[in-house]
């Protein structure tokens, strides 16, 4: 699970665009710089997002003479996060308006070697002696080991660390920004209150020995809180903008809904729009926005799409809203998956089309991913409770070496029907089916059209009830679909 100071490319600069709301300065940024130790690329980058909305990001180049040295001038509309970027290393920075930083590191250790003088030195310093202190530290961490607790003992776990993160800003952040505090404070305040939102779904995913946690009466009391809710000071903080589409879901699933429900990101859309205000208000909508638009269908996405445009006034984020929704609405529920032609390991020629009339549980995997190796004994299980139903469990290797994947599943004899595509994620099936990391699962209807875009993990004790529920649903949702004339 990331961690409030490792933040998804979704969320970082979240700032920038909301800084004419908020009445934050403008300004630029002067960076200059020198890498130290045999070259290994001939630039530097600093990455800003300037919509929390849109994926793309705003980045500034910087070439590197014949000492390794750099200058650049990068404008921004705001305090905000960014990011670092040399050859394959990144790390995070917190930049304000005005700031002149030096930065020096080795060309072999980035994050690592890092150091900075000049203005926005002191803060910088503090948020990687912080990020070394508790991020890259597994004890602090929700996974692996601490999503085994039970509640008490899990709450115990959140409070101590929310505690040290308290002292070490205590003693660290004094005569910083408070626009840098505020940040700091909401990241901390809110990898808490998003941690223990989540804490039960995510220990049912991960604990498969297990069924779902039943917590105290009193364990979801801390969310009405409404102070913890409407904060504007929070508003720079990519875990405070998570945490409340997280809470819009709890909302939702307290209400009776599931996430497989045809109307449960309608459902969030409308919550997030009566529960919440002020500037935050759209971006969470949004984030709802494109969850459905990759999840949902395409219908209730169109409708949700155009109440938004109402809601954005000064359309900030509509056109992005837009594309995403053009991008996307082929994955929608009820759309038709992608075809494709792969050998299987017994060397025959598998399409998706000789399934039809079968239910299809699509596992996207490759022999070195921990995690999808993790779920192929839950993978068998399944198989086995499902031997006599009206379901494929078809599994593509996204694995170069066809040799070391043949092996394994003809060793381990694994079940179902195994295909490989050559070339990883960058393979046409992976790139038809937007697959950006493994394991990735797909449940698809008797008919050949998406039923579940994110369906239960075959490690998840719910995978089985949800497969189940899944039978003769394909009319239910292709008829959503507009036909193509």
């Amino acid at each position: 699970m990331a961690h409030r100071f490792s933040f998804t490319a979704a969320l970082v600069g979240a700032g920038l665009l909301l800084a004419p709301l908020l009445g934050w300065a403008q300004g630029t940024v002067v960076l200059t710089g020198k890498v130290t130790g045999r070259l290994s690329t001939d630039s530097v980058a600093v990455s800003v997002r300037e919509n929390p909305l849109d994926a793309r990001e705003q980045i500034t180049y910087a070439r590197l003479d014949s000492k390794g040295e750099f200058r650049m001038a990068l404008p921004i509309s705001g305090p905000t996060r960014a990011e670092l970027v040399y050859g394959d290393d990144v790390t995070n920075m917190f930049l304000e308006p005005g700031n002149q930083l030096e930065v020096r590191f080795k060309d072999s250790d980035l994050a690592g070697s890092i150091r900075y003088k000049g203005r926005g030195a002191e803060a910088n310093t503090f948020l990687a002696e912080m990020d070394d202190k508790f991020v890259e530290n597994d004890g602090f961490q929700v996974l692996p080991d601490n999503i085994m607790f039970y509640e008490a003992p899990f709450l115990s776990f959140l409070d101590y660390r929310r505690q040290e993160e308290l002292k070490f800003m205590e003693s660290g952040a004094e005569g910083l920004s408070k626009a840098f505090k505020d940040f700091v404070q909401a990241e901390i305040t809110y990898s808490y209150a998003n941690d223990r939102l989540t804490f039960q779904d995510l220990r049912e995913q991960v604990v498969a020995t297990e069924g779902r946690l039943k917590m105290s009466p009193t364990y979801y009391d801390f969310i009405k809180d409404k102070a913890l809710i409407e904060n504007p000071a929070a508003i720079r903080s990519g875990m405070y903008q998570e945490f409340l589409l997280n809470y819009v879901h709890h909302l939702a699933t307290s209400s009776g809904k599931q996430r497989n429900d045809p109307d449960f990101f309608q459902v969030c859309y409308d919550l997030a729009k009566s529960n919440l205000s002020g500037a935050v208000q759209p971006i969470i909508m949004g984030r709802v926005l494109k969850e459905s638009f990759r999840f949902g269908h395409i219908k209730q996405s169109a409708a949700m799409l155009e109440d938004f445009r109402s809601v954005d006034n000064r359309s900030q984020y509509y056109p992005v809203l837009k594309q995403d929704f053009e991008t996307h609405k082929a994955f929608a529920i009820g759309s038709p998956a992608p075809d494709f032609r792969l050998i299987s390991s017994t060397g025959d020629t598998v399409s998706l089309r000789q399934f039809a009339g079968k239910l299809v549980y699509l596992n996207f995997w490759r022999t070195t991913s921990g995690l999808a190796l993790r779920d192929l004994p839950y993978a068998a299980d399944l198989a086995k409770q499902f031997a006599n139903k009206n379901i494929v469990f078809l599994n593509i290797a996204l694995d170069e070496n066809d040799g070391a994947w043949r092996q394994l599943v003809i060793s381990k004899k694994l079940p179902g029907v195994h295909v490989r595509s050559s070339g990883g994620l960058r393979s046409a099936v992976a790139k038809a089916y937007a697959v950006q990391d493994v394991p990735s699962y797909f449940l698809l209807a008797e008919d050949g059209t998406f039923l579940n875009t994110r369906p239960k993990r075959l490690s998840s004790r719910a995978a089985v009830d949800e497969i189940k529920e899944s039978f003769g649903k394909a009319n239910t949702y292709s008829s959503t679909v507009p036909v193509k004339k």
